[in-house]
Formats: C-alpha cells, sequence, structure tokens
C-alpha cells in the first residue's frame, strides 16, 4: 500500500514530465488499479512491455524526485502546517488547547509559528 502512495504521489508531481503513451498506461496501472493484462489488451501491447513500461516509469519518476525533491519539500511544509494548526487550536470554550499537558503559552505559541511560517518560506 505504501508503495502504491508512493507511486501516486510521485506521478501526482512529475507525471506531466512523462510522455503521452507513459502516462497513460501507467495511470492505469497506479491510478486506476488496472492489471497488466487489462492495459496490455486496451493499448495494443504486450504485458511485458506494459510491465516493462511501468518499470521504466517508476525509475524517470524516482529520478525526478532524487534531483528535485519535490514530494520531500511537500511532505515537510505539511507536516510543518499540522504542527501550526495543533498551535492555534481551541476548545469548545474558544480557549487554546493544551499540547502534551501543558498550559498554553501564547507567546512561546506564537514564536514557535513565526518559527515554521519562516522555514516554510525557505523549502518553497
Amino acid at each position: 500500500m505504501e508503495k502504491i502512495f508512493e507511486q501516486v504521489l510521485l506521478y501526482d508531481f512529475y507525471g506531466e514530465l512523462l510522455t503521452p503513451h507513459q502516462r497513460n498506461i501507467y495511470e492505469d496501472a497506479v491510478c486506476n488499479d488496472m492489471s497488466l493484462g487489462e492495459i496490455a489488451k486496451e493499448h495494443g501491447i504486450s504485458r511485458q512491455g506494459v510491465h516493462d513500461l511501468i518499470k521504466r516509469c517508476d525509475k524517470i519518476l524516482q529520478d525526478y524526485e532524487s534531483k528535485l525533491h519535490l514530494v520531500a519539500r511537500f511532505g515537510t511544509v505539511r507536516e510543518k502546517i499540522g504542527e501550526i494548526e495543533q498551535l492555534t487550536r481551541l476548545n469548545q470554550t474558544g480557549q487554546m488547547e493544551t499540547i502534551s499537558g501543558e498550559e498554553p503559552k501564547l507567546q512561546e505559541r506564537m514564536e514557535r509559528i513565526r518559527s515554521l511560517s519562516r522555514e516554510i518560506l525557505k523549502e518553497l
């Protein structure tokens, strides 16, 4: 399951850099969960050809990520935004929620939010 999630993320970020033929077959395999046989029949190529093309696309997408690191940056930014959301969360009474049993210290939270914001901007 994790491999499929990684493939979909890579495809979301770099899929447009594949040729239309590669994109169609890779999308059928990864996003549409079609079997090699179904894809081969639909596109008029052998199952082995489909398999080879999927492996080639995996490598191409991994190579893009190893050079550009867009997926990794996206993950980092997403984590920091999650932390900002936690720092600003209010309970039902409109008071700041405690984090890890600590009473909310507004000044410390604001400074952490500023720090996270600067880190996010550096990532972009």
